[in-house]
């Protein structure tokens, strides 16, 4: 089935970076399949083909698939990942999932038929497996999107021959988002009534595509330990904690890593002046100057706070706005990049407003101004609800910016607060959901800053200790592949 402890892995994203993307989704998906190749695995992925991505792709085939009373057409397109190893070049495949009618649209969510985009996208990747000859050890399946593949792989595929002995890891990326649509999307997906039961795939009269994905998995993974844990709450278990309870046995967290290649502050041509570890001391200065210089800010030596995220109250963002004309007392600057709601970015427009030589707004997403934001900040700010993983304190580190965050998900996992860990401190934390929290937790770090300045440089030489690579949580997910193949 499997060689020298090494497997074939189908890695199934409907965002995958840098191809699409609205969030760390994407990151993941295209940067863990990178360690697992480089570890001699055989892994592929596969996503939908959105208007976005360049058509410059090679044609694979093309094969109808029946969706309820009507057929259409799944057209196979391919490209690859490319990485450098040992002096030499891998390449991972990725496969498109392309058809006109359903992905030939601006935006890759949000649609009334996303039900049936979706189910078509998971039938069309069961049934191409046989005809591009890949039979996978593992199916690794990421959040609601792709939750009916482990469904449809248990309850019809797998008395075929071909997929008898495929197993499936089934990631929650968030599970606030469950895919929850009319029970009749089921005559989509080639399974019968029984899957409508409350232990399978029904969820308050709808079916949830989330759902399928956790009853159906043989491992069930999150994007840390933390978070694994809170998810089998009330609080966080977004009503899914009852069957995630059921599958705690298979139910594991592992945080994620980031592309050290994409984001080092040492060779990264997106920055404005290189630094690594040794020499930071000035030219992480420099980098925040020229940073000012950009966005209009005053070029003075003051601390730099930030904020590089989707606009959500999800993140914690209405802590800071209901702090940041307090924040703002002190000599300090403060620079939000991101969109989302409404009401966030009408917010912040207003406090651009009142404070034009101390905040600066960029309400959209810019892949080579968040990397000089990463740069060129004293401090990140992640005050979320909730964060699964968490990617911006991440970053931070590798950058050497110092994270404020809430102590939930993974940042409680990464983030360890230097007035409860003198040596092995990284950044600063707080607990409770509330605004005050906040806002001592900001003043802490900017006393620190202002106080103890061979502290705040011994904290970012902490930081920059973080091992932001995907190597140690490569061989955990090789773990839980396993435990599935033994399940």
């Amino acid at each position: 089935m499997y060689e020298n402890n090494r497997l074939k892995i189908l890695y199934v994203s409907t965002e995958v970076s840098p191809f699409a993307k609205t969030g760390g989704l994407a990151d993941v998906a295209g940067s863990l399949p990178i360690a697992l190749s480089k570890m001699g695995n055989d892994i592929r992925i596969v996503t939908p083909r959105y208007k976005m991505i360049s058509d410059k792709l090679e044609y694979v085939m093309d094969f109808p698939v029946t969706v309820g009373l009507k057929k259409e057409t799944c057209i196979i397109k391919q490209t690859s990942i490319s990485y450098n190893q040992n002096d030499s070049n891998g390449n991972i495949p990725v496969y498109f999932i392309d058809n006109y009618h359903y992905f030939d649209r601006d935006g890759l969510y949000g649609y009334n038929d996303d039900g049936e985009r979706f189910a078509f996208f998971c039938k069309s990747v069961i049934n191409m497996l046989p005809l591009i000859d890949f039979k996978p050890d593992i199916i690794h399946c990421n959040d609601w999107q792709t939750g009916p593949i482990c469904m449809m792989l248990n309850e019809t595929y797998k008395k075929y021959q071909f997929y008898s002995e495929m197993a499936t890891v089934y990631t929650i990326h968030n599970l606030k988002f469950q895919g929850c649509f009319p029970k009749e999307i089921i005559t989509i997906l080639d399974v019968g009534e029984e899957v409508l039961a409350m232990s399978k795939s029904e969820f308050f009269g709808t079916f949830s595509f989330a759902k399928s994905g956790l009853s159906y998995a043989d491992i069930i993974t999150t994007v840390s330990e933390t978070y694994s844990k809170e998810i089998q709450t009330s609080m966080f278990g977004e009503n899914m904690d009852g069957i995630l309870r059921h599958r705690k046995n298979d139910l594991y967290g592992v945080i994620n890593g980031i592309n050290c290649d994409e984001f080092n502050p040492e060779t990264d041509t997106n920055i404005f002046f290189n630094y690594n570890k040794e020499n930071f001391y000035n030219i992480k200065k420099e980098n925040k100057f020229a940073l000012q210089t950009q966005l209009g800010l005053p070029v003075k030596d003051v601390p730099v706070i930030g904020i590089v995220s989707r606009l959500s109250f999800q993140k914690g963002l209405d802590l800071v706005i209901n702090s940041i004309d307090e924040i703002l007392k002190d000599d300090v600057q403060f620079v939000v990049l991101g969109a989302g709601e409404y009401y966030i970015e009408e917010q912040f427009r207003k406090i651009k407003e009142r404070y034009p030589e101390k905040f600066s707004l960029y309400l959209g997403y810019n892949m080579v101004l968040a990397h000089k934001i990463y740069a060129g900040l004293d401090m990140f700010l992640m005050p979320s609800q909730f964060e699964p993983c968490g990617l911006g304190q991440i970053i931070s580190f590798r950058y050497g910016t110092i994270p404020i965050v809430r102590s939930t998900g993974g940042l409680a996992d990464t983030v360890i607060d230097i007035d409860k860990d003198k040596n092995n401190g990284n950044g600063f934390c707080f607990n409770n959901y509330f605004a005050y929290e906040m806002l001592n937790t900001v003043k802490r770090a900017l006393r620190l800053y202002w106080e103890n300045i061979d502290g705040w440089h011994k904290l970012i030489l902490n930081a920059f200790d973080y091992d932001c690579s995907w190597d140690k949580s490569a061989n955990k997910y090789m773990e839980f592949y396993y435990k599935a193949l033994k399940k």
